[in-house]
Order: C-alpha cells, then sequence, then structure tokens
C-alpha cells in the first residue's frame, strides 16, 4: 500500500526549477527574467554571464539547474533546449526600520521573490 505517484506538473518534453527567497524584489528579478525569455539555453547563459545585474547570477544559476533536470530526470537534449517561460512571484517581505525626527518611525521593506524556469525541448525545424 504505496501513494499514488504524483503527476507530472509539466508537459513531457519540458523540464523546471524553482528558486525560492531570491533577496531582491520583485521587479528588479523580473528585468532579468525577460532578458532570457524564449532564447536558447546557450544564448540565456551567455546573456546571463555578462550581465551587469547584481541577481543575474542568481537566476543563472537556477537555469542550469533547470538543464540539468531536463538532461538527469527526463532525457532530453540540452542542445536543443529553449527558455519556454520564466515567470516571477513574491516571497515574503521582511519589516526593519529606523528612528526619524519627531519621535516617528521611517518604515523599511526588504523584499525577496522566487523564480520559476522551464525549458522545452523544440525540434530543428520549428527553430
Amino acid at each position: 500500500m504505496s501513494k499514488t505517484k504524483n503527476p507530472r506538473r509539466v508537459g513531457e518534453k519540458e523540464a523546471m526549477a524553482k528558486t525560492k527567497m531570491m533577496r531582491t524584489s520583485g521587479i528588479k528579478l523580473n528585468l532579468v527574467a525577460a532578458m532570457i525569455r524564449n532564447k536558447p539555453v546557450d544564448k540565456a547563459l551567455t546573456d546571463l554571464t555578462f550581465s551587469k545585474k547584481r541577481i543575474s547570477g542568481d537566476v543563472k544559476k537556477c537555469l542550469q539547474s533547470a538543464i540539468a533536470n531536463a538532461e538527469n530526470n527526463h532525457g532530453l537534449d540540452v542542445d536543443d533546449l529553449v527558455v519556454a517561460e520564466a515567470w516571477v512571484g513574491k516571497n515574503m517581505t521582511l519589516k526593519r526600520g529606523r528612528p526619524r525626527a519627531r519621535g516617528r518611525f521611517g518604515k523599511i521593506l526588504k523584499p525577496f521573490s522566487e523564480l520559476t524556469i522551464i525549458v522545452r525541448e523544440t525540434s530543428k525545424e520549428q527553430a
């Protein structure tokens, strides 16, 4: 008596990676995610390597994880992979503060975000 197998969350020719608790706002992270959407993975890795954004290193790690999942867990060809989807979500926010003049309190919000990347295998004819 074992549990039933969980259904796949992505399609047959797809693989996914998710990174949580990335220490940046969603707006800044979405700029980097938009930079790699709908690109082949080798081009996306090159763009992330030479990007000046601080968070691009963490996005690169997430993309490399998605590529490794596609190759090792699903048996997909790495040369035919394309970043199909990359979306950003909110996570928790640290609330900090700083005393201000006349007994007031200056609110400092330190947001965290999460990133989900889905890579898809495409054939040479579709590309």
